[in-house]
């Protein structure tokens, strides 16, 4: 049973109790069974979906926020590099109010954040764009949270801002979720691709993020249903 719960050990369900994993897992698995495995098919629809389509640019000006990822070596990987990049284009297109790098310690000496900045920094980042850092977070979900908390506290008492999500394509499907379900009403994917290219290693992370998804939604879904105050705690 502790192997069928490790994905739920993530995101949402990170501080959830034993007795609610398995709640949670009843109920997808109960999902599965009744639609004889259409609901994650539905779910991996939504996926490519979101990662074949998304844009490269948000249609207007806004807040960007750019999600990091473990670092090799105190740099940015591949995939890390290529949303710095995207982010990097937009503000010299014009199109960046603010710029918000997520991502705390994965390993290394210092933050994803961190890190991103210094390279954005060697790749031409004018000084007029100066990047606010959350440092606090090892998860989506949790780089949301603190982004949220950052934006509320630069606009007290205002309705949440317009913000594009700045990551790779297999990983926006996952953002865009956890944003909505965090109160980023008018948030937009913005890929860090130019289109989804298919090889293993993305056709696996696109299967992967598909039963991910599912298993946040359908039990955050069921929680708010039945009024379980524990298990919505971490998305309001």
């Amino acid at each position: 049973m502790s192997s069928l719960l490790a994905p739920l050990r993530r995101g949402p369900w990170r501080h959830a109790r034993r007795r609610d994993l398995v709640h949670v897992a009843v109920v997808v698995g109960a999902a599965m069974a009744l639609s004889l495995g259409l609901v994650w098919l539905g779910y991996l629809l939504y996926v490519w979906r979101v990662a074949a389509r998304s844009p490269l640019a948000p249609p207007q000006r806004r807040d960007l926020l750019v999600f990091g990822r473990k670092l090799i070596g105190d740099r940015p990987e591949r995939d890390y590099q290529q949303r710095l990049a995207r982010a990097l284009a937009l503000v010299h297109e014009g199109r960046v109010e603010r710029m918000f790098l997520l991502g705390g310690c994965s390993g290394g000496r210092i933050s994803e954040a961190e890190a991103g900045l210094a390279w954005l920094r060697a790749h031409g980042l004018p000084d007029a764009m100066a990047p606010r850092l959350e440092q606090a977070s090892t998860d989506s979900l949790d780089n949301l949270r603190h982004a949220r908390s950052l934006l509320r506290h630069d606009d007290p008492g205002h309705a949440m801002p317009p913000v594009a999500l700045v990551t790779s394509r297999y990983h926006l499907p996952r953002c865009l979720l956890l944003a909505r379900w965090l109160g980023f009403t008018a948030s937009v994917p913005v890929a860090a691709e130019e289109r989804l290219r298919l090889d293993r290693r993305i056709a696996l992370r696109l299967l992967a993020e598909a039963a991910y998804v599912m298993w946040i939604d359908l039990g955050l879904r069921w929680a708010r249903r039945i009024g379980h105050a524990r298990l919505l705690m971490r998305v309001r």
